[in-house]
């Protein structure tokens, strides 16, 4: 092992490829810390905008439907300490909303819209480093491990001094993957240190990279035992690498959204701002009937006398959120849907797996995401329970009250 050691440190190829690795890893890590600590930096800034913003609006309304359609509340979701290793749904979904009492429908989708570049190639984080770059680094370390000594005619000799010339073989691959381990879990650990990272966590996260750095070394090594060229084992092992890395999550992505069919946002926008365009023109009857069929509390207090009353008026804001509903439904239902079979297709693509498994504990995946929105949901189910009993029961307008309004709360954000 001693000796293996000392031959390891004098490979200028093995050490570049190493170094290689714990470079790549420190950059990736740098930046995920650095793309955390702008976008609490961001909401840190938002909050006080947002607060400061609302308390001067709201000074100069003069009744309730007025505070109502003139105040934002600004709601967010807010990195966890290990989102900067894999930044997963917050490339490609929002994780900031400034909502109004307005239909919420629209709200929500008008802003869901992905980054084409991250959806395709994905953000150069600690868990693409991991996933797609370290496999190549493993097998150029890998791929000639016994040929190389064939070429530089010490074979022969390696082997018949040796006891078990396998036990060379092996004690060569496995100090360089415990190399490749090591450079990719120092820069993981450091960032783990800044971020406050729960224990836990990170130590989830390093097994993984573990597991999926010896499975990796396994398949170069079962290889380079072959009786061939080096040159013939980096093309198989360079195959390989874009059989799991590249075609797989490719076809797992394209299966997924081929196989279950979602609704476009857009087509959820525009249902709910039709519903909501054609209340004007309606009997206002027929929209507090709408209205009243999923909050018949307020039956006794549903007349609209007036040729405009903000009861009705936000009465057919909510009846357009009931006529996007389904399709809303049908939308979030489908992406779970999708998610649930891109998570089941993974098993056959280790890269997807382990990317999958990053966000999940980095809170970034689109489970997350999803339960993100549907926090959105109840917030505004809140500001509605909150002003309707004053708009329906034509209360005073008393500005100090506005203080008791629902605030926002992040699970688990600062």
């Amino acid at each position: 092992m001693t000796y293996e050691f000392r031959f390891f440190l004098r490979d200028r190829a093995a050490l570049f490829w190493i170094l290689l690795t714990l470079f790549t890893a420190s950059v990736a890590v740098f930046q995920g810390v650095q793309e955390t600590a702008q976008q609490r930096s961001t909401l840190a800034e938002l909050k006080q905008l947002d607060k400061t913003e609302r308390e001067a609006v709201l000074a100069e309304q003069s009744n309730w439907g007025l505070a109502a359609y003139y105040t934002f509340h600004l709601t967010y979701d807010p990195p966890s300490g290990f989102a900067f290793a894999a930044m997963g749904e917050r490339d490609t979904s929002p994780w900031i909303y400034r909502i109004r009492m307005l239909a919420l429908e629209g709200q929500i989708y008008e802003t869901d819209g992905e980054n084409p570049d991250f959806a395709n190639i994905g953000r150069f984080d600690f868990a693409f480093v991991v996933s797609v770059l370290s496999p190549i680094l493993i097998i150029l370390l890998l791929f000639d491990l016994r040929s190389g000594e064939r070429t530089a005619g010490r074979l022969e000799l390696i082997e018949v001094s040796a006891r078990n010339p396998q036990h060379v073989w092996m004690m060569r691959a496995g100090i360089r993957i415990a190399a490749v381990i090591l450079a990719l879990s120092v820069p993981l650990w450091a960032g783990s240190l800044l971020e406050s990272t729960d224990f836990t966590i990170v130590l989830f996260a390093t097994i993984a990279v573990t597991v999926y750095v010896l499975f990796w070394g396994l398949v170069a090594v079962i290889q380079a035992k072959a009786h061939r060229a080096g040159s013939v084992n980096l093309a198989v092992l360079a195959g390989i690498w874009v059989l799991f890395c590249a075609v797989m999550p490719t076809a797992i992505s394209l299966v997924s959204n081929r196989a279950v069919a979602v609704p476009e946002g857009g087509d959820i926008i525009l249902t709910q701002r039709e519903a909501v365009n054609d209340a004007w023109d309606l009997p206002k009857d027929t929209t507090m009937k709408l209205f009243l069929d999923r909050h018949p509390d307020w039956a006794d207090n549903a007349t609209v006398e007036k040729p405009f009353e903000w009861k009705w008026y936000y009465a057919f804001q909510q009846v357009g959120d009931q006529t996007a509903e389904q399709l809303s439904r049908d939308y979030r239902e489908g992406r779970k849907k999708r998610n649930r079979l891109s998570s089941m297709l993974s098993l056959i693509s280790p890269a997807s797996m382990i990317q999958g498994y990053f966000e999940k504990l980095a809170g970034t995946d689109m489970t997350s995401s999803l339960n993100y929105e549907m926090r959105v949901r109840n917030f505004h189910a809140e500001l509605r329970k909150w002003y309707y009993p004053k708009l329906f029961k034509d209360e005073p307008y008393e500005a100090g009250i506005l203080e008791t309004l629902p605030q926002y709360e992040p699970d688990g954000g600062p």
